[in-house]
Formats: structure tokens, sequence, C-alpha cells
């Protein structure tokens, strides 16, 4: 990397901003000598920071930052002007719209890159006559998504990270916020904890939240249904519901009660792997908890049946009466920092800003009054359906800020699909796997190089400032969108924004959950949605009176088991994934960052010792890890961390990527992959069987 101080034609001026990083939405602005230090913000009120926001300027001005726009001539890149970048751009796209219709156009929006932004490629979509939009929650927190809105009317943390410190109990299932989410973890669960409040951590590997629990659940991947149906049938037998919640705030209770009574707790214990005792001793400590807390992750959520797993631990809130108060609800963390905001403006197939339903006509009519078109009324194709659909329905893509070449499931058959495209452009700040495939490539602008709002996990939206002016002949993501929009539409000037700020404006006047809010007002503070113009402020614990749904009563739900969509055959074990602390996503900036790749170690396999000596591999040997959709080598950390019958890698370093091996059948409500159930077979790799040294990942 080379250091910013010593780079004589940028400038870097400390400025509060958001780190780019994790939802959690920490306070921190350049320190000089390329790094970061935390400041005192509305989340970090310490100015704590991780190491990953230490490292946040690794990537601004690293050496392999695009600085000219790219197009494809004779097969290869070679920079070009703007003008003619741009100009590529309109042919391409406009071509495919005028030969196929707008339908045949996805657009990938950026779950990392500012409200502002997201809220412009969306209009983008929409004014050309698509709802082809979507973001990468699609493929972490749909299915979260998908059953809260449902039930509750709203998909996003019930609480705030604040009132956690007041929960007696913290039910963490399927997330590992202490290394994905630390500064949550340290300044807001933690506490709790040390206060008294009981930690049950339900994940199928022991980890470094798993270090503070009381109560460890180590389930077999894909059985979360069993587990909290069992968790639900305990509360009921022991009388650990709230009655009178139940029959003032709650519908189908009695069908529910009738299907638990079915429910063995230990064939359910069996199913899952663990000690039906431990089922029940998490079941006592959400129960009896005054107020008991969920957190819930990727863990629960990446499965072809996420919807159903959060519907089912839905039912736990509902039936103890954790929903209203403080250190209660059910809290999802999200992995960006934008990853809440790109959804909470318009960036999703089916909605638009403020989660209205495309199908809804008073709500395309409300925005058609503020863009002069209306959008579309059926809902759009999310990117995981566009992406099977490449070279058929959808013959072109605009990719701003994401790198889904790696990041979605099956990605050896999502990088030939691309290659089946019209046209692809791609917004970026490096050549990413994904712009490997375009046609144009066009350089954007860092976290530290623009202004705008981001939203973070509990539903604040914070001020984005520039610390760093930017390299060579690259673009503000803000002013490239808007070119495009004043070029590709026959409404240019419903793309001619003063900056941002005037954007954002626009986007309170047509996304409900926004309204009033305003620069000014955010300050060097935040503001919450669902925001209160008249009062000022925003709401932070939801369904205090009633639900977001308009109804004070919200329905339980009958959740049966779904099995996972791979099966297991003789020998093969179950592959889940995940990050640890030093990564993040697809790797692209984690890769590129020198104080990430010094923490990052081993690319490791974790293996539970029985299954290792199973197959001959012994701590530290080169193993291949492979099924039909592909094969990926690392190396073996033989470790009790992770249960029997289970293989732990990471999704970020591996060559090739984990998601090689992934499946990409759909949860059918959410359209979210099944990222943390894959069959593989795991043997020693051939150069470690015949001893010759093997070579080790770049």
């Amino acid at each position: 990397m080379t250091d910013p101080s010593e780079t004589p034609d940028r400038s870097f001026e400390p400025n509060p901003t958001v780190c780019p990083f994790c939802g959690v939405g920490c306070t921190i602005e350049y320190a000089g000598r390329g790094g970061a230090t935390g400041v005192e913000g509305p989340v970090n009120a310490r100015g704590e920071i991780c190491p990953k926001g230490a490292a946040a300027f690794d990537v601004v001005d690293h050496e392999d930052r695009l600085t000219e726009p790219l197009v494809r001539h004779n097969g290869s890149f070679v920079t070009a002007p703007w003008e003619e970048a741009l100009d590529r751009v309109v042919d391409g796209i406009g071509g495919v719209i005028d030969e196929h219709g707008p339908e045949a156009v996805q657009f990938f929006a950026s779950s990392n890159c500012t409200n502002e932004e997201n809220y412009v490629l969306q209009k983008l979509a929409r004014v050309l006559g698509t709802n082809n939009v979507d973001n990468c929650a699609r493929l972490c927190h749909a299915s979260t998504v998908a059953a809260m809105s449902e039930r509750l009317g709203a998909g996003a943390m019930t609480n705030s990270l604040d009132d956690l410190r007041e929960a007696d109990c913290v039910f963490v299932n399927g997330a590992n916020p202490a290394e994905q989410h630390p500064v949550a973890f340290r300044s807001y669960v933690l506490p709790a904890v040390r206060d008294g409040a009981t930690l049950v951590h339900v994940d199928p590997r022991a980890n470094d939240t798993t270090e503070a629990a009381d109560v460890h659940v180590p389930l077999r991947p894909g059985t979360d249904i069993e587990v909290a149906n069992a968790v639900a049938a305990v509360l009921i037998e022991e009388d650990l519901v709230d009655e009178a919640f139940l029959a003032e705030r709650t519908t189908g209770f009695d069908r529910l009660r009738e299907r638990l009574a079915d429910v063995d707790v230990a064939a359910n214990a069996e199913a899952a792997g663990v000690e039906p005792g431990t089922l029940r001793e998490a079941a006592r400590a959400y129960g009896e908890a005054d107020r008991a807390a969920i957190v819930t992750g990727m863990g629960t959520s990446q499965h072809r049946c996420g919807t159903d797993n959060v519907h089912a631990l839905l039912n736990l809130a509902l039936l103890t009466g954790n929903v209203g108060r403080p250190g209660t609800g059910v809290n999802p963390l999200r992995g960006q920092n934008n990853v809440q905001g790109a959804s909470d403006v318009g960036g999703l197939p089916g909605v638009l800003p403020g989660y209205e339903p495309v199908t809804d006509p008073a709500a395309r009519e409300r925005v058609a009054e503020e863009w002069g078109v209306e959008p579309p009324a059926e809902p759009g194709l999310t990117e995981v359906e566009a992406t099977h659909r490449f070279g058929d329905d959808v013959r072109a893509a605009v990719v701003f800020g994401e790198n889904p070449a790696v990041t979605e499931p099956n990605a050896t058959a999502v990088r030939s699909a691309f290659d089946d495209l019209d046209f692809c452009v791609v917004v970026d700040l490096f050549e990413t796997a994904t712009a490997a495939h375009a046609d144009v490539v066009l350089p954007g602008s860092a976290w530290a190089e623009k202004a705008g709002t981001v939203t973070n996990t509990d539903r604040r939206v914070m001020r984005m400032r520039p610390n760093a002016d930017l390299p060579g002949n690259a673009r503000r993501d803000f002013e490239v969108l808007t070119a495009l929009g004043r070029r590709l539409t026959d409404r240019p000037e419903a793309f001619d924004y003063d900056g941002p700020e005037d954007a954002f404006d626009e986007l309170t006047r047509v996304a409900p959950i926004y309204e009033g809010m305003s620069y000014e007002g955010i300050g060097d503070g935040y503001q919450r949605w669902p925001f209160d113009a008249d009062e000022g402020s925003g709401t932070e614990v939801l369904h205090e009176e009633a639900f977001l749904t308009g109804e004070r009563a919200a329905p339980l739900a009958v959740v049966d088991p779904v099995p996972p969509a791979d099966e297991l055959d003789a020998g093969e074990l179950t592959l889940t994934t995940g990050r640890v602390l030093q990564h993040f996503n697809s790797g692209a900036l984690s890769r590129r960052s020198d104080r990430l790749t010094a923490m990052r170690g081993e690319d490791v396999l974790q293996v539970h010792p029985s299954d290792a000596d199973d197959r001959g591999v012994e701590d530290g040997d080169r193993v291949t890890v492979s099924n039909e959709r592909g094969t990926v080598e690392a190396t073996a950390e033989v470790t009790p961390a992770v249960r029997e019958g289970v293989v732990f890698c990471t999704f970020h370093y591996a060559e090739p990527l984990a998601n090689a091996l992934t499946g990409d059948e759909l949860d059918p409500a959410a359209k979210i992959p099944e990222f943390k159930h894959s069959a593989v077979a795991v043997e020693p790799a051939a150069d470690a069987a015949d001893g010759s040294e093997a070579a080790g990942d770049d």
C-alpha cells in the first residue's frame, strides 16, 4: 500500500465519517500515515473501533485503484476518456432496451455505498421501466426481512443497540458478533452479560462469541427450526409463556400450541445433534428472563428455509411477550455498513423506497408525482434469479459497487453466465472478478471520498463526509450515476441534482419512514426511522402499542422443519461458511489491506478430530473440498471447535473461493440461497498425499 502521507497528488484531511465495514456504524476519521482512528460517535460513544476500522484507509490510496475508465477493445481493456466510456454504456444498455425491453437489464445496487447513490440507481432502473434492481441483502438478510415484514410490518431491528444492555437474556442465533460486530458486542452485549444477563449461543461452531456464552447449542446446520420448535415446546410445557401478551397482542396461539404438543424435545435434540438438556436450559434462560433479546445473523438466514427459520424465532419472542419493550425483540445484525439503507431506499425488486410494494397503486402514484414517471407495477428479478437468466431473459447488467461473480452461490456457473450477457458495465474501485467480464468499467469513489448518508443496523441514518480527494481521473459514484440517468432516460431533469443532499431531500418526500429527516437534523449525530417529523425524533423500540402492520396483534406461525437442499452421501460432510474478524465480504477490499492481510494467517478448513482421523487428515495438511459444483483447496485445522460431521471455512481467501461449492437453490419466499449447508467430500490434497510441498495461497 502507498502511504497517503507520501502521495503528493492527493490530499487527506480528518473529517468524522462512518466506517465502511460492518453495519454497526462506528465513527472514524483519517489519522495520518494511512491510518484511521475512532472518534466519539452515535454508536461508538467512546471512540473505539475494531481492526477493520483501523485499516479502512488501506484501500483508499491502493496502487491497484482504477483511475481511468476502461473499455473493452479486441477482447482486452484499454483506457478511454469519460465521454467515450459513457457513450459506450448508453449504446450498450440502450441497445439492449431497444431490442429486448427494459426488463432485459438487471441493476445491482450496493450495500457498501450511500443511501443517495442507491436511491439514484433504483430510480434509474424504474424510470427506464424495470424493477430489476437488487442488492446483496438478498444474499444475507432477505429471509429476515421477509419474515419480519410479514409478521411485524418491518424487517429491521425491533430495538436499538443501546437497549440490549437492558436484556436479562441475549439469545444469539446463527451469528458471531464478537468477531463480526466487535464494537457492538463489547459495548452493548458484554455489558449486559457482566450485569448478569444469560448469553445463549446457537451455532454449529464454537467461536469468540461462545467463549462469553453460558449456554452453547452446537446444532447441525439446517436444523434451526427443530431447535426453535423444541425451545417453544419447552416454553409452553413449563408455563414460561406470557398469557396476557398472547391474549392481547397475538393470534393463532391455540393452533401453534396444538402443533407444538406433538414436538418431542428429545427427538428434535437428536435431529439437531445436541443434548436435550441443553435445549431445555436454553429455553429456560430465555423464558424465565424478564427481558430477553434475540440477536440473529446469516447463520439463521442463509438457508433454503431461511424465512421459516426466522418465523420460528419470531414465535419465541411473541410467546414470551419479548416484543415492544427495551431489552427485547428480534435484532438482525447487518453485515455491511449500508445493508439496511440500500434496502430502505428501494434497492429491492419488490418494493419502492420505504418498503412500499411496487404492486400498490397509491405508492406508485406518490412516487410518480415526484419523478414524473410511474414505476412498473410488477416485481422485478432478484439478483440470483437474474444471474440464472443471463443470456436469456436478461441481456445486460449494471453492477454498482458489488462483486456478484464472487458473492453469488455456485460462483463458477455465475462467472460463466456473465459471459452470456450482451453488455455489462461495472462501477467499482478495482478490477474485480466481475469487472473481468465487463464491457465498460468506470472508476468510482471509495468510502472516504464521498458525502452522503448510510443507515446502520439499528436504523440510525448518519452522515458520511469525505476525508480524501479522488485519485487520478476517478469520479464520485453519485456523479457517475446521475450522469447515466441523464444520458439513458428521456427525463434527464429527473437526475439533475445539486448534490447528495438534494437527492436525500427527495428521498424524504418519497419514503415515508424517512419523512422529516434532513442533513441539518442529522448533523454529527443521527436520525432514526421511523421518524416522527412533528416530534423531531425517531422510534427506538418498535411495536410498543401496535405492530408496524397497523395491527394490534401479530400472528403466531406453525413452522415445520425443511430439509437442506444438499443431501449427504456416505462419507460426505456439511460445509458451512462465514467470516472472521479480519475478513470482509467478497475479499476485494480486505485482500488489499496490508493490515488485515497481516492478521490473516492460514486459509483454513476447520475439521473435527474424528472426521479428520477418518480421512487420514492431520492438522496443517492441505486438503481438497469438493462436490459436483467445484473444488477448493485449503489447509486443515483439526479442532473440536467445529462439531462432528461439519467443516467450516471463510468465504474470502481460498482459491477458488468457497462459493464455488455453495448451491443456488433458493428460499421460496425470500429468494435467498443456501450458503450455510453444502454437501462436500474432504480428502488430503494430491500434493500432500505424495509428500510434495503444497503451494501457499496468494
